[in-house]
């Protein structure tokens, strides 16, 4: 990743995942650019003379709505959650439908390969474990930084295959004139545009790890992931999840 900044007023509790590569604590707020925001409420991404900030919120917000009036049937569906145990996210991100599914009794283990990315993801995690309402779900998850492509056989080796390995790869950016939300634009302009070819190793390491489907999220209306061709599919209003059998 590109050098980043993470400004913070008090480096002395900054909490270990936050001590990432290329990443240089300051006390000055930097004049341009994204950076890494550390306060009392936690780390979050910023975007110099912008107002707003990204911060993975497991607590209140859209996850505490998902939470108390229900959400995530469709995703319950793809995972096939009455004959599903375990899932392996390998595309933490902002880690929400991590979070749904650890809410549903499921072991999670998350992966996520940029630095930046698996920091925001920990300090989530690591507030919503002091919380009361949120504890008990995140003692489902286990958090893993480094590429799931290379992760996954690694770990499917040591502790035996999972019954779904779960892909939200990161949608195109929008052509039209519309702006995109400004969480994404940020993403977008923090982890960039996975290279084709790492979906490509990436659908063929969760096909070969999974123990009985790989669940990928797309748009609606948006082509395969690689252009393979699903077994199943499930679909919503703006999203629909495809389903692949494991390979041999």
């Amino acid at each position: 990743m590109n050098k980043l900044f993470l400004y913070s007023k008090c480096e002395e509790s900054l909490p270990d995942y936050a001590q990432i590569p290329d990443c240089h604590i300051t006390d000055t707020l930097p004049e341009n650019g994204l950076y890494l925001h550390h306060d009392s409420d936690g780390i979050s991404l910023c975007q110099a003379g912008q107002k707003g900030r990204v911060r993975v919120d497991f607590v209140g917000g859209a996850a505490h709505y998902r939470r108390t009036k229900g959400g995530g049937e469709l995703l319950s569906k793809a995972v096939n959650r009455r004959a599903c145990a375990s899932v392996w996210d390998a595309t933490g991100g902002l880690g929400r439908d991590a979070f749904v599914l650890a809410g549903l009794g499921l072991r999670v283990r998350v992966f996520e390969r940029h630095a930046a990315v698996y920091c925001l993801l920990a300090d989530g995690l690591a507030r919503a474990a002091q919380c009361a309402e949120t504890a008990e779900i995140v003692q489902n998850i286990s958090l893993h930084h480094g590429d799931a492509a290379v992760l996954l056989p690694e770990y499917a080796a040591q502790y035996g295959k999972p019954d779904v390995v779960y892909l939200d790869p990161m949608y195109p950016e929008r052509q039209k004139s519309a702006a995109v939300k400004k969480e994404m634009a940020y993403f977008h302009a923090l982890v960039g545009q996975a290279a084709a070819q790492d979906d490509a190793d990436l659908l063929a390491a969760a096909r070969a790890c999974a123990g009985k489907r790989v669940v990928v999220k797309r748009p609606r209306l948006g082509e395969y992931l690689c252009g393979a061709t699903p077994a199943y599919q499930y679909t919503g209003k703006s999203t629909r999840f495809d389903a692949y059998l494991p390979t041999p």
